[in-house]
């Protein structure tokens, strides 16, 4: 298949129209994705970008949805939710014709990155060996395997997400291999930060990651406390993503990052998030060092130099602090 290797760049430095008009209310409901299982998605458009290398991104409600596409078939990092599964499948189908989806990766567990694997699952067939395998398992597929960290499977039966959206294949440790597509492909688990399952795609030959919700590129990050999310783990998988990429010399691009939320980035996007939220947390811990409670830090105002840039997003600024506080008493 012949892919265009063009791609928008008012999306890299810009922000993407449905990212915005989808806004705070997918996010502050995909904690469950129970509630929007049955979300009217029928106005929201899925668009599709070419980033490099055998790798696309998908917009339409809830996270960006990788997919890299070669001669063996689809692979899939997130699914959005359930309502939106169908419009991926077209646009799949359309980047991809006659090729069949066969992984799922989930970055994390919350509901508008996973609400879709039921359907794609099910869309998709896995290649269990040579060709009379492949035979017998035409009458009885599996589907695609969906793949994710063991504390998702864990996160997912706790809240009570339905049984057929659980990943199929899970991994311990802080790393899971595969080869797909003439690429390698490493799955890299980052411990306790945005969630407690939290893992990034790193496509070695496309040279692009996809970082899940370990990066937003609008407002400040969620660290979601209920399922054990930490500022220190946000800021150790921030530093893995510089660690990974290589920037191209004196211009935007090298290795791309595909965000959780919001536009394509590079990696001067991520030093400078990393840097926000070190400088942050640093502050609520200098503040907390002087005896400071957490009303007090809220009013002396230690994000006050980026609330500007990063106090619009799902996050409020005093979510986020507070979060920070949290994360820091435990110490």
């Amino acid at each position: 298949m012949k892919m265009s290797k063009k791609y928008t760049k008012s999306w890299i430095r810009g922000h993407h129209p449905v990212q915005k008009v989808i806004g705070a209310c997918v996010l502050a409901a995909a904690l469950t994705g129970s509630a929007f299982a049955q979300q009217d998605f029928s106005d929201v458009e899925v668009k599709s970008y070419y980033v490099q290398g055998n790798v696309w991104v998908l917009t339409g409600a809830g996270g960006n949805v990788t997919v890299q596409i070669g001669d063996e078939g689809v692979l899939v990092v997130d699914t959005q939710f359930a309502g939106m599964a169908p419009k991926l499948l077209a646009e799949i189908e359309r980047l991809a014709p006659g090729k069949d989806i066969q992984y799922v990766i989930n970055t994390h567990g919350h509901g508008d990155h996973v609400g879709g694997n039921q359907i794609i699952r099910e869309a998709g067939y896995t290649v269990v060996a040579g060709n009379e395998a492949r035979d017998v398992s035409a009458t009885f597929n599996p589907g695609a395997e969906v793949i994710a960290h063991e504390n998702v499977m864990l996160g997912m039966a706790v809240s009570g997400q339905p049984f057929e959206t659980w990943p199929t294949e899970v991994y311990l440790g802080d790393h899971y291999d595969l080869f797909f597509n003439d690429e390698p492909i490493e799955l890299l688990y980052q411990g306790r930060a945005h969630t407690n399952g939290d893992t990034m795609v790193f496509f070695r030959k496309s040279d692009v990651i996809s970082t899940g919700d370990i990066y937003f590129t609008e407002g400040y990050p969620f660290i979601d406390l209920e399922n054990r999310g930490h500022v220190n783990g946000y800021i150790d998988g921030l530093n893995q993503i510089i660690r990974i990429t290589v920037p191209r010399a004196q211009q935007e691009g090298g290795t791309m990052v595909i965000s959780g939320h919001g536009r394509l980035a590079d990696e001067a996007d991520v030093v400078e998030y990393r840097d926000m939220l070190t400088i942050i947390r640093d502050r609520v811990q200098f503040y907390m060092d002087e005896g400071m409670d957490l009303e007090e830090i809220l009013e002396a105002g230690p994000s006050s130099d980026y609330d500007g840039r990063y106090g619009n997003g799902f996050v409020s600024t005093e979510d986020f602090i507070t979060a920070i506080y949290t994360n820091l008493s435990e110490m």
